[in-house]
């Protein structure tokens, strides 16, 4: 018989929200898999768990994984924490998930904190959507790309951020979305938790100021489907039908799909729009 993974969530401030699942949890399994044992021996001496531990970590993530596969398939059950919250968001625990389900092995959860949902239901922005970006890339380019594909997101965005990076993320929001209402959560479950409610515009003034300290989430609002609608409406006004069909195709649509977009945009019948195409060709 195969041993099981537990996916054990762990506080990501304050110790009491440690649930009494994830304690027995913790205590009964075989093994603890960590992603970094010098924070996680606190968390485990705090709850008197004497459990061996092993770190899996962002470097080890592969190989390391097929380690801890190969003990589960020998009979052991194996829990899996992170340094705070929820193993495999934002994590190297997503490629352990991936190899357990393609290996037979069992996954099951042991839920509590989560950064993420957390910061989302506390901000006061719409919560029934919502895009999570955990942290944005380094490299230039990749962080680039990653803003432009934001541009025009609708649901609620969610990105995480250190505070010696904040200001600088601030800006590129800003130069890249425009003034969107945010709300900056900060220090979540601790003592010095608070929600700071404002518009990017407000919040790069407000941190010229004060110096960011301890972690954050920034919980930004998603663009309105009336402003793309008007930005597409702009992109075509004053073009011919054939030119508004071209505008389409140039950017992949087939034929079929352009003329949908262009009926669509124009208020019109696929049919009036095919007639006039054909008139203007004829022309």
């Amino acid at each position: 018989m195969y041993g099981t993974l537990y996916l054990v969530a762990t506080p990501i401030g304050n110790l009491e929200d440690m649930t009494i699942r994830a304690i027995r949890t913790l205590k009964e399994a075989d093994l603890i898999a960590a992603e970094d044992t010098r924070n996680s021996i606190k968390l485990l001496n705090h709850f008197e768990i004497k459990t061996p531990m092993t770190s899996y970590h962002e470097y080890n993530r592969i190989s390391k994984a097929h380690e801890l596969i190969k003990l589960m398939q020998e009979g052991k059950n194996i829990a899996l924490i992170t340094d705070a919250g929820m193993p495999g968001i934002s994590d190297p625990g997503e490629e352990l998930v991936a190899l357990c389900h393609a290996a037979g092995v069992t996954v099951t959860i042991v839920p509590g904190a989560c950064a993420m949902a957390s910061a989302l239901v506390i901000s006061g922005l719409p919560t029934r959507r919502f895009a999570f970006e955990a942290f944005l890339p380094s490299d230039k380019r990749e962080r680039r790309e990653t803003m432009e594909e934001l541009k025009n997101e609708t649901r609620t965005i969610i990105i995480y951020e250190a505070p010696h990076h904040l200001r600088k993320t601030l800006s590129e929001l800003s130069d890249c979305l425009g003034n969107r209402n945010i709300s900056i959560v900060r220090e979540l479950t601790k003592k010095h938790e608070t929600v700071y409610r404002t518009d990017l515009a407000g919040a790069i003034e407000y941190y010229d100021i004060n110096e960011p300290r301890g972690e954050y989430v920034l919980v930004i609002e998603g663009r309105s489907r009336r402003e793309i609608k008007a930005d597409e409406a702009a992109e075509w006004s004053g073009l011919d039908i054939l030119d508004h069909m071209k505008l389409y195709t140039d950017k992949g649509l087939d034929k079929k799909a352009a003329m949908k977009a262009v009926a669509s945009d124009r208020g019109l019948g696929k049919r009036d729009v095919y007639a006039m195409i054909l008139e203007a060709e004829q022309r």
